[in-house]
């Protein structure tokens, strides 16, 4: 499925290899376009004139990008113009692949139909194009960035630009870190097939690099992909074996006092409740406990109880006794 794209819209790719195409309709009297591509690093520059790929210098020294000649539909209305672009084996100092155009005869409102299209080599001829970006409000200008391949999380993904330069190509590249004198055609100023001091060779490059880290490019929303399902929610822990109870205060006893029952240690006597009879304390009779203190009442000591005297003996004559003692035996 072809994913038609809007300027600034950047879409992630499964391919290793791409074939890039600007396509539009000849008409009598429109500009020729020319396709072109730039090697960028991370610092946005070209690591030397071999990386600007384009109808003069129409192959990279590794072989890893390649501009292909025109071509016309079988009818004739459509031009095509081609690079080709092995993304997977690309040196890890490249950070992006910058897709441009230019037009040398007019400026590009006046090309009919112009597109930017994105084929998967691995697909076949026939396949559909990945992606498709009309190139519709690019301004009065001789050159445009159409769009750019750039590193992302270990892979690759195609952002629609549609950026243009009113200065041309030589302003385009000049932007990029190609060296062009001031009136100088950019065709003129690069030898053909030059090599960069740090080109790969081409047996090295046919190992794939392992995957740089993520370019500090600004990130846009994958507007053609499917957000990330939300996580599931964490599982409900399972209901207690017994319901909770709700924990009140124990109910403090009520206070000691009048209008209260007392505990039976407290209710032996005081102010208001039943006395046990009382019994005269006196020399033969049992003494009575004192009654607990009741409400109001404080402890009091309690004096001993009195012991019985003895009557001394009076020494007098032997066999002389005196008689028993007690109120019964006195004389009245």
């Amino acid at each position: 499925m072809t994913h038609v794209m809007a300027k600034g819209a950047n879409i992630p790719l499964t391919a290793t290899a791409v074939r890039a195409v600007l396509r539009w309709t000849a008409t009598p009297g429109a500009p020729d376009v020319d396709v072109s591509a730039l090697l960028v690093a991370a610092d946005g520059r070209v690591r030397s004139d071999a990386d600007f790929v384009f109808y003069n210098q129409p192959r990279h020294p590794s072989g890893l990008v390649r501009h292909l000649p025109k071509q016309q539909s079988g009818s004739g209305e459509d031009v095509s113009d081609t690079v080709e672009i092995d993304l997977g084996r690309l040196s890890e100092d490249v950070e992006r692949v910058v897709l441009a155009g230019s037009s040398e005869e007019g400026s590009f409102p006046s090309v009919p139909r112009l597109r930017v299209l994105v084929f998967d080599v691995g697909a076949g001829e026939a396949a559909a194009p990945v992606a498709e970006f009309p190139v519709t409000d690019s301004g009065d200008v001789t050159a445009l960035v159409a769009g750019e391949f750039y590193r992302r999380a270990g892979g690759w993904k195609f952002r629609a630009v549609g950026q243009g330069y009113a200065s041309g190509l030589s302003g385009l590249a000049t932007d990029y870190g190609i060296a062009v004198e001031d009136g100088e055609d950019v065709s003129d100023a690069l030898p053909a097939h030059a090599a960069p001091a740090d080109a790969v060779p081409a047996a090295a490059a046919a190992e794939p690099e392992p995957a740089a880290p993520a370019a500090d490019l600004p990130e846009e929303p994958d507007i053609y992909t499917l957000a990330p399902a939300a996580p599931a929610a964490a599982p409900l822990p399972p209901p207690p074996s017994t319901p909770p109870t709700v924990g009140t205060p124990a109910a403090a006893p009520p206070p000691a006092g009048y209008g209260y029952p007392q505990p039976a240690a407290a209710q032996a006597g005081g102010y208001g409740y039943p006395q046990p009879p009382q019994q005269p304390a006196g020399y033969g009779y049992p003494q009575q406990q004192a009654p607990a203190p009741g409400y109001g009442y404080p402890q009091q000591p309690q004096p001993p109880a009195p012991q019985p005297q003895q009557q001394p003996q009076p020494t007098g004559a032997p066999g002389f006794a005196l008689p028993p003692q007690g109120p019964q035996f006195q004389p009245r």
